[in-house]
């Protein structure tokens, strides 16, 4: 399970997993050396929404995160079997790692 902020890494500083390209990478790369086979894997996409309304709301980062997700789990030929992407609800995610059952709740909106 990840948890990226921003979509894209554009090559200054720390390569950090807070972007998605990042993020993704590192997650698969590390189910793989433990063993994990890509032809085995499946994902599951929440996120995405709309929660902060401020200035950088006109660069669609929610958008740009959940259209990260599907682009590198596409060129991984990884399928996603289940989403709840989008709108303008913030989710909360509770994953249970025996069985690999999500349960998500909307939560409210922030204004900052």
């Amino acid at each position: 399970m990840n948890h990226y902020m921003l979509p894209l890494w554009n090559g200054d500083g720390l390569a950090s997993p807070k972007y998605g390209n990042i993020a993704i990478d590192k997650l698969i790369q590390k189910m793989l050396q433990s063993g994990a086979q890509l032809s085995n894997l499946e994902a599951k996409i929440f996120g995405g929404g709309n929660i902060i309304q401020s200035s950088f709301s006109m660069y669609q980062i929610g958008d740009r995160n959940i259209e990260m997700a599907y682009s590198k789990l596409q060129e991984y030929g990884i399928e996603i079997i289940k989403s709840s992407t989008g709108g303008n609800l913030g989710r909360k995610i509770l994953m249970d790692t025996g069985n690999f059952k999500i349960l998500h709740k909307f939560i409210e909106k922030q204004n900052f």
